[in-house]
């Protein structure tokens, strides 16, 4: 996985990058992007943290 921030507009952008196998036809082909903004981290915080309540411990 590949993690990097950036700012686009005035907002704030964490993006994660997933790869696929190595046996794949091109290995380090990224798969996957997924892109957070605050709005989306908050949320995603939330599931995360009533998911595993334990985490903070």
């Amino acid at each position: 996985m590949r993690i990097r921030t950036f700012t686009v507009e005035g907002r704030r952008i964490l993006q994660l990058d997933t790869y696929g196998s190595t046996e794949r036809l091109i290995p380090d082909k990224i798969s996957q992007s997924i892109q957070l903004d605050a709005e989306s981290a908050r949320e995603l915080l939330k599931l995360i943290t009533d998911s595993f309540p334990d985490l903070d411990q």
